[in-house]
C-alpha cells in the first residue's frame, strides 16, 4: 500500500561501505555535471552489467541532489501517484481490514519515511540517477552499485511499466521486488568480494535466506520513523529488497545468472516468497446498490501480515508457522470500499486452494473479528466452482456479486 511507483528507495547501500575498485573511467558511459561521480561511475558500470546479466547499451545520466530537492520531488510524486483522496480511501479500507489506525495521516508517513530512508534514487520517468549530495563519502560507491543496477535495468525492460499503479497493489509489488532483489543480489555480491578479495557466487550460498533476512530486516533499527510505522507499511517497504533478493538468488541458484523479468517475472507477491506458486485468479467485485471509491488486490504478502497481527496466528514471512502456511492457500482476492445509503463498508473476497483453507480462514476470522475496524460478517461462497470467502466489514447495505476477470486464471 505504501509505493511510489517511479521512487526506487536505496536503504540498504548504507549498511556497507566497499574499498576503491579498479577500472578505466569512460565519459561515454556516464554524464554528469559531477565529474567525480562520473568517474566512479564509468569504473563501476561494465562490471554491474556483467554481473547482472544485462546490456548495457547508452550512457547513464548522474547528479546530485539536495535533501531540500529531494523533499519537493517526493511531495510532487505524491501528489500525482497518491493523491489525498486515494490515500484517504486506502487509509479506510486497510482500518476496516484491522491493519492501520482509521486517523493515519498515509500522506505524511510516507514523506517523513522516504525523506528519512532515501539516500539516492533511479528515476525512470528521466532516466536519470540521483544522489544526495549529503551522503558521506564512504557510502557513495555502495549506493551507486545499487542505482547503477536500475539504471542498467531501465536500458532493458520498462521499469515504469512494470511497476504502473493500474496493475493493483500486489502484482506491482512483485514486480518492484523482482526489480529492487535483483540490484540488491548485484550490490550485496560486488560489495562482499571488495570487502574479501575474493570472488564469490551468491547464487550457491545454501543458506544465504537465513543471513539476509536478519541483516536487512535489521533496517528497522536503524531509521526510528520506519520503525514506528504501521506493520503493513513497514513491511511492505522492505518486502522488495528482503524477500526481492531471496527470490532473485533462488532464480540463479541453477547456476545461470537469469534476470528476474520477462517470463520469470513474479505475478503476485505470492510468487515471489514461494517457488512454484501457480499464478493468481484475477477477480472482478461487482456492486449494487453502492459507489466503489477503491478497490484493489491484498495478497499473500499482506494477507499473512493480517492473520498475524489482525486474527492473531503465529508465523513471521520467513517462518513456517501457520499464517504463513495458510498464507500459502491464497489463490487471489479482490477489496472494495464502499459507500451506499447504508454508510461505507468494505467488501474482501478471497480464492482459496481447498475448502479446508477456506474453512480454516472462517474459522480463524470469526474467532478474531474483534481485530477488524467494525461489524463482520463472513460467508462461503463459490467463485466459478472455486472455493471463497466474502468478508464484509462496517455498512452493508448494498449486493456484491463475484466473478473471474476475463483472461483470470
Amino acid at each position: 500500500m505504501t509505493r511510489l511507483r517511479s521512487i526506487v528507495l536505496t536503504t540498504l547501500a548504507l549498511a556497507y561501505a566497499a574499498s576503491g575498485c579498479g577500472g578505466q573511467a569512460s565519459s561515454d558511459l556516464v554524464v554528469s555535471s559531477d565529474r567525480q561521480l562520473a568517474t566512479l561511475a564509468a569504473e563501476l558500470l561494465p562490471e554491474l552489467a556483467v554481473r547482472a546479466g544485462m546490456d548495457l547499451s547508452s550512457p547513464v545520466r548522474l547528479e546530485t541532489r539536495s535533501r531540500e530537492e529531494l523533499v519537493r520531488y517526493l511531495r510532487m510524486k505524491l501528489d500525482e501517484e497518491l493523491p489525498d483522496d486515494e490515500a484517504k480511501a486506502r487509509t479506510e479500507a486497510y482500518a476496516f481490514l484491522g491493519m492501520v489506525e482509521p486517523d493515519l495521516d498515509l500522506r505524511g508517513v510516507l514523506l517523513e519515511l522516504y525523506t528519512e530512508q532515501v539516500a539516492g534514487f533511479y528515476e525512470p520517468d528521466s532516466m536519470a540517477l540521483f544522489v544526495l549530495d549529503d551522503q558521506p563519502a564512504e557510502a557513495v560507491e555502495a549506493l551507486l552499485i545499487h542505482e547503477l543496477v536500475h539504471a542498467v535495468q531501465d536500458q532493458n525492460v520498462p521499469l515504469d511499466e512494470l511497476t504502473d499503479p493500474s496493475l493493483g497493489n500486489d502484482r506491482a509489488a512483485a514486480a518492484l521486488a523482482a526489480i529492487e532483489g535483483h540490484a540488491t543480489l548485484v550490490m550485496f555480491e560486488y560489495l562482499t568480494e571488495q570487502l574479501t578479495g575474493a570472488p564469490i557466487d551468491l547464487s550457491q550460498i545454501p543458506d544465504f535466506e537465513s543471513q539476509i533476512r536478519p541483516a536487512l530486516a535489521a533496517m528497522n533499527e536503524q531509521f526510528p520513523a520506519l520503525a514506528q510505522a504501521p506493520r503493513v507499511i513497514r513491511e511492505s517497504l522492505l518486502f522488495p529488497y528482503v524477500e526481492g533478493a531471496v527470490f532473485v538468488q533462488r532464480l540463479w541458484s541453477g547456476g545461470d545468472r537469469l534476470n528476474p523479468f520477462g517470463s520469470r517475472m513474479p505475478g503476485s507477491t505470492e510468487q515471489v516468497i514461494h517457488a512454484g506458486a501457480a499464478a493468481p485468479i484475477d477477480l472482478l467485485v461487482r456492486v449494487v446498490g453502492g459507489d466503489v471509491l477503491l478497490d484493489d488486490v491484498l495478497g499473500a504478502f499482506e494477507l499473512q501480515i493480517l492473520l498475524e497481527d489482525v486474527l492473531g496466528l503465529g508465523g513471521g514471512i520467513a517462518a513456517a508457522g501457520e499464517a504463513g502456511a495458510l498464507a500459502e492457500t491464497w489463490d487471489g482476492d479482490r477489496y472494495a470500499l464502499v459507500t451506499s445509503a447504508s454508510g461505507r463498508g468494505l467488501v474482501w473476497v478471497t480464492v482459496w486452494s481447498d475448502e479446508g483453507a477456506r474453512d480454516r480462514f472462517i474459522e480463524v476470522a470469526e474467532e478474531g473479528s474483534e481485530g477488524f475496524g467494525g461489524p463482520v460478517s463472513i460467508d462461503r461462497i463459490d467463485v466459478e466452482g472455486r472455493p471463497a470467502t466474502l468478508v464484509r466489514i462496517g455498512a452493508s447495505g448494498f449486493d456484491v456479486s463475484v466473478v473471474v476477470a476475463d483472461g483470470g486464471v
